[in-house]
């Protein structure tokens, strides 16, 4: 039976790949986005001289995993469910964001300039993610490929994190993105 429901999967998902060649323009419409994003720090034990074996100058200190299951309203406004995977390196912290996000595309062009924002709870699911809330702002560019459909988004978003006992305390941090949408 669950061979039947794996065929029946894989056959929708083809026949939707087969003719998604032939739409226009995505204006409204349900979408699917993943993001990979990274939060840079400076390496305080970099040195300029070559004998030195100090490592880079920039570090990654933090890594964000995202998946957004979102619904685009028109061509300037979408809105999203948002679940996503944070670990912070330098603090050993660990974060399951689930948040609603709203972006609005400021110009349209043949590339869209979009702010952003996000509220949303940081799921305790085991003894090692922080409990609390968090808020996202960002801003960047949308570039879409050649039948308009599909895009890639990229540019910078300042997260706030507040968790611990009674919320007492807090991350920020400022990270840069790399998004896919799919319709």
């Amino acid at each position: 039976m669950k061979s039947i429901y794996i065929l029946l999967t894989c056959f929708l998902l083809c026949f939707n790949v087969s003719f998604s060649q032939f739409k226009t323009e995505v204006n409204k419409g349900l979408f699917y986005k993943i993001a990979l994003s990274t939060t840079l720090s400076i390496n305080k034990e970099y040195t300029v001289s070559n004998e030195d074996d100090s490592g880079p100058l920039i570090n990654p200190s933090a890594l964000f995993l995202n998946n957004t299951l979102g619904y685009q309203l028109d061509k300037r406004t979408s809105i999203g469910l948002n679940l996503e995977y944070n670990w912070h390196s330098q603090q050993g912290l660990h974060f399951a964001p689930a948040y609603v996000s709203l972006r609005h595309n400021i110009i349209l062009d043949d590339d869209n300039f979009f702010i952003r924002g996000g509220y949303g709870r940081l799921l305790g699911i085991s003894k090692d993610f922080e409990k609390g809330n968090m808020y996202k702002l960002g801003l960047g560019i949308q570039i879409f490929d050649n039948n308009y459909r599909n895009s890639s988004l990229i540019g910078l978003d300042f997260t706030r994190k507040r968790f611990g006992y009674n919320k007492l305390e807090g991350l920020s941090s400022l990270s840069i993105f790399i998004e896919f949408m799919l319709f």
